[in-house]
């Protein structure tokens, strides 16, 4: 668990959200997983780290990876949200 991660499920602790499910694995054959999920209404969070940093999700391979992710999951009827660092900061996530 990121950083980010940690303050967004005590964001969502402290202000009553329940069912929220961690690392859920979403896929029936692949190991995808979302950082948080809801999977009663098909909703789910990712929380993407280290996008001004040249980290994992700001390269080729890594967007195109989370594109066949995010693709699939569509596919399957989720909603998925994107978050990075200063949504959990600024509160954004959480009204999302």
């Amino acid at each position: 668990m990121t950083d980010l991660e940690g303050d967004l499920a005590q964001q969502l602790k402290l202000i009553g959200i329940r069912g929220t499910e961690r690392q859920h694995r979403f896929h029936p054959t692949r190991k995808w997983r979302f950082d948080f999920a809801w999977p009663g209404a098909l909703v789910a969070v990712e929380v993407d780290g280290g996008i001004f940093k040249g980290g994992r999700h700001s390269r080729g391979a890594g967007i195109r990876a989370d594109m066949e992710k995010l693709n699939e999951a569509a596919c399957l009827g989720w909603r998925v949200l994107r978050v990075c660092g200063d949504h959990v900061r600024n509160g954004k996530a959480l009204d999302w």
